[in-house]
């Protein structure tokens, strides 16, 4: 194994590092919110600043490579996209503090109904986030098709929860704030795989340098 080997392994490494800290964000905070864990909450918000590093890490690390080495074809498409993706990850990672944030909130009310759909979300797009992250690093444009295919589950699970939250607030205006966050919760779980389908979208130009975003649809995908 080269130098240059090397450096790409130690890049990929703080990737996924950064990809497992980030899931982990998503996965406790909305296991604060379920089970009403104000300690957890504040432990995803504090722990944010953990993915910052690394994303500014990644970012340096991967300019330096690109200055110094030259990398041409694979292996440039490679760090370039390592630095799209941090950018990807930093967001997810604010995501799940925007969702422990709203799970601070809501542990002081009354329980509006029992989350069922909102943890399928989470769980669905912690899986988008696992399986983008493994596409990348295996060049594995058949993952990183199934995890964009996936991205329609969890839209179509939040539009079933906050059909759910309309009719309660229309039945009971007093329910209308502890809806709304819980609104706003499923609004971010949707961004979180959205962002988990950008990183997979990038593996298929890394593998074929043919970039697909708002060019392909899913079903296109298939063929």
């Amino acid at each position: 194994m080269t130098v240059f080997d090397e450096e790409l392994q130690h890049l990929k490494e703080k990737l996924l590092r950064m990809g497992s800290l980030v899931e982990d964000a998503i996965k406790h905070s909305i296991q604060s919110l379920v089970e009403r864990d104000n300690a957890l909450a504040q432990k995803v918000i504090d722990n944010d600043r953990l993915v910052n590093t690394l994303d500014v890490e990644i970012d340096e690390e991967s300019i330096r490579l690109i200055a110094l080495r030259q990398p041409k074809a694979v292996d440039l498409r490679f760090i370039t996209m390592a630095m799209k993706i941090t950018t990807d990850l930093e967001r997810m990672g604010d995501l799940a503090v925007n969702i422990a944030e709203r799970a601070l909130e809501l542990n002081q009310e009354p329980v509006l109904k029992p989350y069922i759909d909102i943890p399928r979300m989470r769980e669905i797009a912690q899986g988008m986030i696992r399986d983008a992250l493994d596409a990348f690093v295996r060049k594995d444009k058949k993952l990183a098709t199934e995890v964009i295919m996936r991205d329609d589950e969890v839209d179509d699970l939040k539009h079933e929860v906050l059909q759910e939250l309309a009719f309660f607030m229309a039945q009971d205006p007093s329910t209308v704030f502890r809806a709304m966050k819980v609104s706003f919760v499923a609004q971010y779980l949707e961004r979180i795989a959205d962002h988990a389908t950008n990183i997979a979208e990038m593996v298929i130009y890394l593998v074929e340098g043919k970039i697909i975003r708002h060019t392909v649809l899913p079903s296109d995908l298939q063929m």
